[in-house]
């Protein structure tokens, strides 16, 4: 569904074409036009080697449960994996099975964008690392099945190649419907969403609006994830064009496709400085334990908090507190409210609206020994004036790996450089 957003938007469905053929995995690509629940929209299916036009790949375990995705996910791509304990539990063969060090091997060697390989192969990984968590297994002993075969690779992989097309600053995504019932897998069945779709979507503002099928899969969860700048409400922005990308199912009222608009953010000044309206939480705290105060901040952060800090103040009677100010998207005021009135002991929270003038920013995806690292470009009239790697990603590898943290963030901001300016 996003690879057939991307072609109704513009993208060059040659460009897709050629990406699937890169892989050299015996795959195709067929396209069509297509309406669901009236709305016209482009289809893409991945054929294997060997079948016929309009004969697409054997139906997935998820698929034959009805499990579909019109939101910002893939259609029908229930991307499950399992660890070698698990192989006497499954009726799949291991003909499809890849590991993640097979997947990044054969992503490697296809003939595509450095860049789009560092995205693909984070999606992999987030994926890798969502279903590791879930199975209670290391990261390299788990197996892609589904997502495993060679519909899902073209998949992942055409999607870091279209969003590379579409040389947009930032991808911002709504609330994330769901679904709803059951989804038959590699491990039985589960709910939905399923548990790696949960791991993946943490901090993301999902919903259901009572489709007893699966909206969002791994595999889409995994994208999401890896190409998503935010979380909002439909941005402020001059729409250029949009497109539409379909699902396979046609669901009764519900048109079962994926929306991509493109567009040129609100700016307000001649630098290029893009302009929003955000919401602002204060709260004083005088009487709370201080080594609750850095829970509470990260609790905050991982709802979705765009910043938060505290501020030292004096208060009545002469006691010495915190002034805790929440930045955030208008949408997530309440949850943020209740969150502070539950984790700490204040018994009111201000709430204002203000204005603010921000850089435009876009996440990049570097490679360094160690693994890949987020890096954050700010940029004013299309020059680059910030550049910061993740610290979260930089922190968790520091620790993994038993290196400086110092020498990780350096290494990070070492091959943004280079890759920005290639030796001859």
């Amino acid at each position: 569904m996003f690879l057939g957003a991307l072609l109704d938007a513009g993208v060059s469905p040659q460009l897709l074409v050629d990406t699937a053929a890169a892989l050299d995995i015996g795959a195709r690509l067929e396209i069509s036009r297509v309406t669901r629940s009236g709305i016209a929209a482009t289809k893409v299916d991945v054929i294997a080697a060997g079948a016929g036009r309009g004969q697409r790949n054997p139906p997935r375990e998820s698929e034959q449960a009805g499990g579909s995705q019109p939101g910002h996910s893939h259609p029908e791509h229930h991307g499950h994996a399992h660890g070698h304990g698990h192989d006497e539990q499954h009726a799949h063969s291991h003909a499809d099975a890849r590991g993640l060090k097979q997947i990044q091997e054969l992503i490697g060697q296809a003939a595509i964008g450095e860049s789009a390989k560092t995205t693909a192969i984070a999606i992999f990984e987030a994926l890798g690392a969502a279903e590791a968590k879930i199975h209670h297994l290391e990261i390299e002993k788990v197996h892609f099945h589904e997502v495993g075969a060679v519909d899902a690779l073209v998949d992942i992989v055409c999607a870091a190649v279209g969003a590379e097309a579409l040389g947009v600053d930032e991808i911002v995504c709504s609330s994330l419907n769901v679904g709803g019932g059951t989804v038959k897998c590699a491990h039985g069945d589960l709910p939905v969403p399923a548990p790696a779709t949960v791991e993946l979507l943490r901090g993301a503002p999902v919903y259901s609006s009572g489709v007893q099928a699966e909206l969002v899969t791994p595999t889409g969860a995994a994208i999401v994830k890896t190409l998503v700048g935010r979380f909002s409400v439909f941005p402020e922005m001059t729409i250029e064009k949009s497109g539409y990308g379909a699902g396979t199912r046609d669901f009764p009222g519900h048109a079962n496709v994926l929306r991509l608009t493109l567009g040129e953010a609100q700016t307000q000044l001649a630098g290029k400085t893009l302009q929003e309206t955000i919401s602002v939480l204060e709260a004083s705290l005088d009487d709370m334990n201080p080594q609750v105060f850095g829970y509470v901040l990260d609790r905050l952060l991982e709802q979705g908090a765009l910043d938060v800090f505290g501020l030292p103040v004096q208060m009545k009677k002469n006691r010495p507190g915190i002034m805790l100010t929440v930045l955030c998207q208008r949408e997530d005021v309440t949850k943020l409210t209740e969150l502070i009135f539950q984790e700490t002991t204040t018994l009111g929270v201000r709430e204002r609206e203000e204005k603010r003038r921000i850089l435009a920013r876009k996440w990049i995806l570097v490679g360094t020994r160690w693994g890949n690292i987020r890096l954050k470009v700010a940029s004013m009239n299309g020059t680059v004036t910030n550049y910061a790697p993740e610290y979260e990603d930089c922190r968790k590898i520091a620790a993994a790996h038993r290196v400086p943290l110092k020498s990780v963030m350096q290494e990070a901001v070492q091959e943004y450089l280079s890759a920005q300016h290639p030796k001859p």
